[in-house]
């Protein structure tokens, strides 16, 4: 059993960004291209991480909030996640500086927080 720990990557993101609106704004050719653009740079991101990477997770759809109240549509930031295993927090994080989240897409930020065990209860 490895002493690395995993941790789970959330990327954020919102469509009423300043980030996400320029994206939008841009001509549909130019955009296309950075998206190609984008797309490639995130396969180079996975390729350079491949051995630390748990669940490559994707891109996140539509929510639902359950609550005591039942099932409503809800929104937030989530955009999308990763699961990756690493010596550290700090390693971790380390990763992710100049993702094409937020490089090359209009993506804000990247969250990484340690996947804690069960308490025994």
């Amino acid at each position: 059993m490895s002493d690395h720990q995993l941790f789970l990557a959330v990327f954020l993101g919102g469509k009423d960004t300043p980030r996400m609106k320029a994206w939008m704004a841009m001509p549909e050719a130019e955009r296309h291209a950075k998206e190609h653009e984008g797309i490639a740079a995130w396969k180079a991101w996975v390729e350079k991480h491949k051995a630390s990477i748990v669940d490559i997770g994707g891109p996140l759809g539509k929510t639902k909030a359950i609550g005591v109240e039942g099932v409503a549509d809800a929104s937030n930031r989530l955009t999308g996640f990763t699961v990756v295993r690493s010596a550290s927090h700090a390693d971790a994080a380390k990763m992710f500086e100049a993702h094409p989240h937020f490089t090359i897409f209009p993506g804000e930020t990247v969250e990484v927080m340690p996947v804690l065990p069960i308490p025994a209860g």
